[in-house]
């Protein structure tokens, strides 16, 4: 094949086949890797197409009509995804997020929440399965993925407000199906839904007390996430950033907050919430506070790259040793080695030093 005719996602994230070792050793349940930081959290990109294109995220001036997004062929299939996943259940992994792209655009999705849901932790308990998505396709879906073994989703909404709402989607797509796709989510049993509203400068931060006020008493945790710098199409700058002290300054001002304990070691959402008892917000800031310290977090690519960092820029070919003849303590003793060698910490180290890097887009590897 060509260089012209391999997709983009094949040419600009390349990655090398990961080192077996030559007397590989089966999984413990516990690793950690150079700064003591454990496995805990896999999030798996399904797909690395979706149906909106969110100017921070997929901007029309990158992924236009001609881009050439990966073929069926390349993606890893349902049965390499569950294999996967187990090998990494071995090695200590309790939550799965599946993500993309936007995963509901992936035919039969709900065929393979139904494999995952079937994996059991050592203790015998079921993983913690869960899926971010746009929500547009959720009301239609929602009851078939509950029903498939999903317990959670998280719906991506950056404004109440329509004509932002569609200007920041860039498809013109209408908020109100978001919404009728989160309540169809909670209705389902998906609960408790989890909102997340990428704030920034401008273009959406009037939005943020509106949709405390929407959220409030609602049952739904609403997230407010600093915008970052991901990829590199997105046109990040620091002054389009809205600091979560910020935020939640403009919040306690009209609904007074106060800060929660985290439920888990690890959890990137700081927990606030209303003293008069309406519920609860997260405040995500990678940007200000970065949080690397504590993250338990590891990334599959769509076509089976493994990075160990949202903001990596070489991940590892897992797909080579699916498709090249290994067997799974093999590839265990792979995945662990990668994970034994991680050494990231990129939002610490974010400065005018880091502004130039190589960095896989959000897109390809999910949030």
């Amino acid at each position: 094949m060509s260089e012209r005719n391999v997709p983009i996602a094949e040419r600009r994230y390349a990655a090398p086949v990961p080192e077996v070792p030559e007397r590989p050793l089966p999984p413990t349940g516990l690793i950690a890797d150079r700064r003591g930081r454990r496995l805990h959290d896999l999030r798996i990109s399904i797909t690395d197409r979706c149906n909106f294109r969110c100017t921070y995220c997929m901007p029309k001036s990158v992924f236009g009509k001609d881009y050439a997004f990966l073929p069926h062929a390349s993606l890893l299939s349902f049965e390499e995804i569950v294999r996967l996943t187990r090998l990494f259940v071995a090695h200590g992994v309790e939550k799965v997020r599946l993500t993309g792209g936007e995963p509901l655009v992936r035919r039969d999705v709900e065929r393979l929440v139904g494999m995952l849901a079937a994996i059991r932790l050592p203790d015998g308990t079921p993983l913690d399965l869960t899926l971010t998505t746009n929500g547009s396709l959720l009301a239609r879906k929602a009851r078939s993925l509950r029903d498939a073994g999903l317990q959670r989703v998280t719906v991506s909404l950056d404004a109440l407000d329509d004509a932002v709402f569609r200007t920041m989607n860039d498809v013109d797509f209408p908020v109100a199906d978001v919404l009728a796709g989160i309540e169809a989510a909670a209705a389902a049993g998906l609960r408790p839904v989890k909102v997340n509203m990428v704030v920034k400068r401008g273009v959406n931060d009037h939005e943020i007390v509106p949709m405390a006020r929407h959220f409030r008493a609602s049952g739904h945790i609403l997230r407010f996430i600093e915008f970052m710098d991901v990829g590199a199409s997105n046109g990040w700058r620091m002054d389009d950033v809205v600091p979560s002290a910020e935020v939640a300054g403009r919040i306690g001002a009209v609904f007074p907050i106060e800060p929660l304990e985290a439920n888990y070691d690890g959890e990137v959402a700081e927990r606030w919430h209303y003293l008069d008892g309406a519920g609860e917000i997260g405040l995500i800031s990678s940007v200000t506070r970065p949080f690397c310290g504590g993250c338990t977090r590891v990334r599959l690519s769509t076509e089976g790259r493994l990075y160990t960092c949202l903001f990596a820029s070489e991940g590892k070919d897992l797909r080579a040793l699916l498709r090249g003849g290994y067997d799974d303590m093999q590839i265990a003793a792979a995945i662990g080695a990668i994970w034994a060698a991680r050494d990231d910490r990129y939002s610490e180290l974010r400065s005018a030093d880091t502004a130039g890097l190589r960095r896989i887009e959000m897109s390809y590897i999910g949030g």
